[in-house]
C-alpha cells in the first residue's frame, strides 16, 4: 500500500541558488562577518575573565556608575583598529583574517610575479611593515566593497589603497628587500631597523 500521508505527497523545498555575480559579494560579507565573531569573541573572553568590580560606599549617583561602568566596558575593547596597536590573543586573531584574505583573495588576484623589481616574502607576517600595511588594505577593501560604499568604492579602493599599498610592499627597497627574488631561491630576512637616539630614551 502507497503512503498517502500528507507529509509524503508534499514537495521538497526549492534548493537555494546563488547566481555567480553574487558570490564575491557573499564572499566580502562572510569574510567581514567572521573577522567581526573574532574580535567579539576576544572581547567577551577578555570580558569573562576579568573579575566584577567592587562597588564603593562613596559612589556617585545610580546614573553617574552607570555612565562610568559604560566608559569602563568601552576601554575593554581596543583602542585602535591599527593591528600594530592590538596585543596578544587579540592580535593573533587578527592576523589569522588578515592571512585568509591576503592568501585567498589578495595573492590569487593581485600576487603577480615574483622578480627582483617586484619582491615578495611567503613569510610576510613577520615584517611589521606589511603586516601593517596589509591590514589597512584589508580594511579599507571591506568598506570600500561595502554595498554601502556605492558604485565607486571599488574603483577607489584600487586607486587609492591598493596601487599605493603594492608600490610599497613590492618595491625593490622595500620590507621585503632581503627576502625573495626568485621562486626557485626562497629566502627571508627581516631588515634591521634604525636604533632610538640615546636622548629620545632619555626624553
Amino acid at each position: 500500500m502507497s503512503d498517502t500521508s500528507p507529509t509524503a505527497s508534499a514537495p521538497g523545498p526549492e534548493p537555494f541558488r546563488v547566481s555567480d555575480e553574487n558570490l564575491d559579494d557573499l564572499a566580502s560579507a562572510l569574510a567581514k562577518t567572521m573577522a567581526e565573531v573574532r574580535r567579539h569573541g576576544v572581547i567577551l573572553d577578555r570580558l569573562g575573565s576579568e573579575p566584577d568590580p567592587v562597588p564603593h560606599a562613596d559612589q556617585q549617583t545610580d546614573g553617574a556608575a552607570e555612565a562610568g561602568a559604560a566608559g569602563a566596558e568601552q576601554t575593554d575593547g581596543p583602542a585602535s583598529v591599527f593591528i600594530l596597536a592590538l596585543g596578544g590573543e587579540a592580535y593573533a586573531v587578527e592576523l589569522a583574517a588578515l592571512s585568509n584574505w591576503v592568501n585567498h583573495l589578495l595573492l590569487p588576484v593581485y600576487g603577480r610575479e615574483i622578480s627582483t623589481t617586484r619582491p615578495w616574502c611567503a613569510q610576510w607576517h613577520e615584517h611589521p611593515e606589511a603586516v601593517a600595511r596589509l591590514h589597512g588594505l584589508w580594511l579599507a577593501w571591506q568598506q570600500l566593497t561595502d554595498t554601502e560604499a556605492g558604485l565607486a568604492g571599488p574603483s577607489t579602493w584600487h586607486r587609492d589603497h591598493l596601487d599605493q599599498a603594492l608600490v610599497h610592499l613590492r618595491a625593490p627597497d622595500g620590507p621585503f628587500a632581503a627576502c625573495t627574488t626568485s621562486p626557485t631561491r626562497p629566502n627571508h630576512r627581516v631588515l634591521a631597523t634604525p636604533a632610538p637616539e640615546q636622548s629620545e630614551l632619555a626624553a
